[in-house]
């Protein structure tokens, strides 16, 4: 803030909304871009193999162009706030459905590797959007009693995605009589199952007709009655809403639209609370959480696993995943957003470090030997189950709730796109680095999450309970 006045005070702390189903629905529609975030990101996986066959490619090809939509999912990311800003939270919305729909049907039916290539790209940027506009709509509409639940809606949204692509592609798999290139619907079986996701798109486009504009961004263009009633429908007629309209406007006076000029400054060219956030992203990723989602099958499969049963323990993976989300969505607003991140950092280090251990054996042929196996196996669901009821959601809401009114869409979208940048190189090393050693690459990722522990201790400040107006 850079005006030193005292802002008028709503008590929306405290306020519950007189019609809390209604706010859920919104919250919910908002999330659905999570849905397809996760789906689109992870429906992949049953695709990684047919792609090498079909197009004859080794391991760095195919991980440039698995990992190629990521780029995109950084340009999104890094534009999403600035788009939001100057036509809308829906508008951006509805812009992002129509490019997932527009890459479900272009990922479905390639000409050659470049063209699926360029359609992930597509996605990729559809899905940035998505990763911006999910937590910013949902902090800004949500009560603040409800904000922390509300906000990791739409991780959960993010591993309902996840989960149902790996069911949808078990199903289609088994369909086409366990063969990834087997027929199905004129189609070989990879191609339904990137297509399928047309199907959440125009979903995703319908519902966002449904929810009504954030009242910030209504404040900010001048129409101050329709953010009024917004706010009465999502913070309840028991708050004085002219002294919270005041208290959004008096926030709004300090602020300008924010640029990527706003976040400059400090000793290490952005703000501290910009690298903070860019730290919370990168860790998040760095762990390899991701390989889990894009590379499972492939992952099973390369110690012996037969395809069937990889494409069976990505999906239980991905129930999992849905599990250690809901733990934290119930635990965000009670334990708060910092003791689980310690938490679950701790018991990512666990996980890792023994699916480094049994990965580290000589196969016997051609697969691990029994007790390693089942060590790989559960350590893998324990790194997921604690990954998920931590970092999954306490990111995404931190991202949400962490920077100064006056820089947040430009702050939340550099935090985002740090986010995809270490994803993509994640992604794009796996295949590589698992060729060079498999329980090396794990290492690696213990080490990171190792180093997460001190990185939260140090300079994660908590956010729970506060206001976005108290935030700076």
């Amino acid at each position: 803030m850079t005006s030193t006045a005292q802002a008028p005070q709503s008590g929306a702390r405290t306020a519950h909304p007189d019609h809390l189903g209604h706010v859920i629905f919104i919250a919910a529609a908002a999330a659905m871009g999570g849905f397809l975030f996760g789906y689109d990101s992870s429906v992949i996986n049953g695709a990684v193999e047919a792609i090498r066959s079909r197009y004859d490619v080794g391991s760095a090809a195919l991980a440039q162009v698995i990992a190629i939509a990521l780029i995109g999912c950084a340009i999104g990311a890094a534009t999403a706030g600035r788009i939001a800003d100057r036509i809308g939270r829906i508008r951006c919305m509805q812009i992002a459905a129509v490019l997932f729909t527009i890459s479900a049907v272009g990922s479905a039916l390639p000409f050659a590797l470049w063209d699926l290539a360029f359609w992930r790209v597509i996605g990729g940027f559809a899905i940035g959007m998505a990763s911006v506009i999910g937590p910013a709509y949902i902090a800004e509409v949500a009560p603040p009693a409800y904000r922390g639940r509300l906000g990791s809606f739409q991780q959960a949204a993010i591993v309902i995605g996840i989960a149902i692509s790996q069911l949808v592609n078990w199903g289609l798999l088994n369909a086409a009589g366990g063969d990834q290139r087997g027929k199905l619907m004129g189609l070989e079986a990879w191609q339904v199952m990137l297509g399928v996701m047309v199907v959440p798109a125009v979903l995703y486009g319908l519902l966002s007709f449904a929810i009504p504009e954030s009242p910030r961004f209504l404040l900010s263009v001048g129409k101050r009655e329709r953010a009024r009633a917004i706010l009465a429908e999502v913070e309840g007629k028991d708050v004085d809403l002219n002294a919270r309209v005041a208290e959004i406007e008096h926030a709004m006076k300090s602020e300008h639209k924010s640029t990527f000029k706003d976040l400059l400054g400090g000793g290490f060219f952005f703000k501290p609370i910009v690298w903070i956030g860019i730290g919370l992203s990168v860790f998040q990723q760095f762990v390899g959480i991701n390989v889990a989602f894009y590379y499972s099958s492939t992952l099973w499969q390369s110690v012996g696993v037969d395809p069937s049963d990889s494409f069976l323990y990505s999906f239980t993976t991905s129930i999992i995943n849905i599990v250690g989300t809901v733990i934290a969505m119930i635990f965000v607003d009670r334990v708060g957003r910092k003791p689980l991140a310690l938490i679950g950092s701790v018991g990512m280090v666990v996980g890792l470090a023994l699916e480094a251990w049994a990965f580290s054996y000589d196969l016997v042929g051609g697969k691990l030997p029994a007790t390693q196996g089942w060590v790989a196996l559960i350590a893998a669901h324990v790194f997921v189950l604690f990954f998920a009821l931590s970092w999954g959601v306490v990111v995404w809401v931190f991202l949400g709730e962490m920077f100064p009114n006056r820089i947040r869409a430009a702050a939340l979208g550099v935090a985002a796109a740090a986010q995809w940048i270490a994803n993509w190189a994640i992604t794009a090393s796996f295949p590589s680095l698992a060729d060079w050693n498999l329980s090396g690459t794990y290492v690696i990722y213990t080490v990171f999450a190792a180093l997460s522990i001190p990185f939260v201790l140090k300079f994660v400040k908590e956010t729970k309970g506060k206001t976005l107006e108290e935030m700076g």
